[in-house]
């Protein structure tokens, strides 16, 4: 008679547990992941310091990433600024026309494009097609293995690649806010004037009144800050790319979403901070 060794039976997971681990790998990934990108962003500032010191700096690659840059968000810069101009002169108009102050449109639209408008349209411009770019041009040098090749010849992909496309992007980031502030006052102006019956005189004198220097250099400092966390995450992720054209497309993906999502956050804290210390007050 041949006996039979009793088989054990593998208990399966509960959906808790399968939950519970997911959710804490996804956790240490994103850590992780945050982590590497901060090192690229500590190590491109850095970088970029010692290579113009050393006179290493690669100023060829950086403008032409700037004439890029400008060439990509340029004209969609004053598309989207003549939408926020005249969005915040309607709908705020309308309220101070109720309250009978139309004489503080000017400062209202003025507060409203220069503080929010331009600096979140440039985040978001830069995050786009400037995210994109860096992170596909990367990929595609990742998945080639041109950086792996890079690395084998001792060059270092930071300071070849990363840091002119940094510098670009901060130099070109307040150029694009300066332009999209210009066009979105002239929209909210021309509004102002030609639907609202206000008066230039009134509307200028208002807007010289409460926007003063700091909120100019406020909107730029912001526009820098963005321009520095997109190029950042955009180069992190185009440098980790793996798995083929997905994975390069993957990676632009995740660029302009990680982009978006920090500029919302990071301009939601610089707003707070700036009104708890620099509140709103006549210049």
């Amino acid at each position: 008679m041949v006996s039979v060794a009793p088989v054990a039976l593998s208990k399966s997971p509960s959906p808790v547990e399968v939950v519970r681990k997911n959710f804490s790998e996804t956790f240490v990934s994103s850590l992780r992941t945050f982590g590497r990108t901060v090192a690229v962003g500590l190590e491109s500032v850095s970088g970029a310091a010692t290579d113009i010191v050393r006179a290493r700096f690669q100023w060829r690659e950086m403008l032409h990433q700037c004439w890029y840059l400008i060439t990509v968000t340029a004209i969609p810069a004053i598309l989207m600024a003549v939408p926020f101009g005249v969005i915040v002169s309607l709908q705020v108009g309308n309220l101070i026309h109720q309250l009978g102050a139309d004489s503080l449109l000017g400062a209202a639209g003025g507060l409203g494009v220069i503080k929010q408008g331009a600096p979140m349209a440039t985040g978001l411009l830069l995050g786009g097609a400037g995210a994109a770019a860096i992170a596909a041009d990367l990929g595609a040098r990742t998945i080639r293995e041109e950086i792996d090749a890079m690395k084998t010849m001792g060059i270092s992909p930071v300071h070849r690649l990363v840091i002119p496309r940094m510098v670009a992007m901060v130099i070109v980031a307040p150029l694009l806010n300066i332009l999209i502030i210009f066009v979105g006052v002239v929209a909210g102006y021309a509004v102002a004037i030609g639907a609202q019956g206000v008066t230039a005189g009134s509307y200028w004198q208002t807007f010289g009144s409460f926007t003063t220097v700091t909120d100019v250099v406020l909107s730029l400092t912001k526009a820098i800050i963005f321009g520095f966390l997109v190029v950042v995450i955009a180069c992190q992720r185009g440098l980790e790319a793996k798995g083929g054209p997905r994975g390069v497309a993957d990676s632009v993906n995740a660029a302009v979403v990680l982009s978006v999502v920090s500029i919302v956050v990071v301009n939601l804290v610089i707003t707070q901070v700036s009104t708890m210390f620099l509140p709103t007050r006549l210049a």
